[in-house]
């Protein structure tokens, strides 16, 4: 009988109280972000891996708009060249890295606020104590549950997103020293060029 009382996962959850409501939602909201950041950034490094493999300049990926930046330019010295590219560059990296910022703050707020739970319900269990003293464990319970469960969601949303974070920062990295690389490769190839001339 005691094991039929027992709460089931949703009850244990309505445990966390407010605390582990917004723990919950940060962390569906950051699910949510971060998936569809996994989604764009997979078109975006597959459209850069086919355009590094195409003569054609395809500008529906990050390296077919330098390479068309470079083609658009052709009378322009190296040094003008690389300050375009440059400013390029900067446009298309925030374009690859948003809302990455999220998922890392999410990654270490949700931590922060199971342990906010887990100091209110000590607050609440040492309140009870001190109201009905120690003879009764169940009127300790609540505050006991609360402290446990924050810190258990907060622990549970954020080890995800943090590998979720260090995945999508690595896709972005790769990204971005492929456009690096490509980059300075046009600006050598224009300064060769004026030298030749």
């Amino acid at each position: 009988s005691l094991l039929v009382q027992s709460p089931s996962f949703v009850e244990r959850l309505q445990f966390g109280g407010l605390i582990g409501y917004g723990i919950i939602a940060l962390g569906i909201a950051a699910f949510l972000v971060g998936l569809a950041r996994l989604i764009f950034l997979t078109f975006v490094d597959m459209k850069v891996r086919r355009q590094q493999r195409q003569d054609a300049i395809r500008q529906d990926n990050p390296l077919g708009r330098i390479l068309a930046l470079h083609a658009k330019y052709p009378e322009l010295d190296p040094e003008a060249l690389e300050l375009k590219l440059d400013e390029r560059i900067i446009r298309e990296q925030a374009r690859i890295e948003r809302f990455l910022w999220l998922i890392k703050v999410v990654t270490v707020v949700a931590p922060l606020m199971g342990l906010l739970g887990t100091v209110t319900g000590m607050i609440r269990t040492f309140q009870a104590i001190t109201l009905f003293g120690t003879g009764d464990p169940k009127l300790m319970a609540g505050g006991i549950s609360e402290a446990l469960v924050t810190t258990m969601l907060g622990l549970i949303v954020a080890i995800p997103l943090v590998l979720l974070h260090s995945w999508l920062s690595s896709v972005t990295r790769r990204l971005m020293d492929i456009i690096g690389e490509q980059s300075a490769g046009l600006v050598a190839k224009r300064a060769e060029e004026h030298h030749e001339s």
